[in-house]
């Protein structure tokens, strides 16, 4: 018998999306982060963020086909100059929004989210400095309890 993906066992899309709502919450009430995502975001900012998140850990590709797909989001944060810290604090509003949107407690669910965030933050980041070049067409990553996928 085989394991279900993350997403399955985070609960779907819904609850993709509740994480995204809770890391936006603790992202507005953090005093570095609130204004970046106070401004200037899609009125659909939470459904994508959902949608990548969901795709990343197994779910449906929407965002790949709606939305550019890995090299869409990184171009999205490329070069806006922000301070590294930044992804520091957005890991840790992320990882304390798990709680918030009553994902599974299971420690090694809790273990993979912990070391995905951790790398994608470490990957935006390196985008982040002006005239920074983004690559088109970049696979989306993708991870599984065993970790990134090759």
């Amino acid at each position: 018998m085989s394991r279900p993906s993350l997403f399955e066992f985070a609960g779907g899309d819904q609850a993709f999306l509740a994480l995204a709502a809770a890391t936006h919450e603790r992202c507005l009430q953090d005093p570095e982060l609130n204004h970046p995502f106070s401004h200037g975001l899609s009125p659909n900012h939470l459904e994508h963020l959902a949608a990548y998140w969901a795709e990343v850990f197994g779910g449906p590709p929407r965002y790949s086909r709606e939305l550019g797909g890995h090299s869409g989001m990184l171009g999205i944060h490329a070069g806006q100059g922000g301070p590294d810290e930044f992804g520091t604090r957005f890991a840790a509003c992320f990882i304390r929004a798990l709680d918030d949107a009553q994902l599974p407690p299971d420690p090694e669910f809790r273990s993979v989210m912990r070391r995905f965030i951790t790398a994608a933050t470490s990957e935006v980041n390196s985008y982040s400095p002006p005239g920074t070049r983004l690559e088109p067409d970049l696979p989306m990553p993708r991870w599984s309890w065993d970790g990134p996928q090759t």
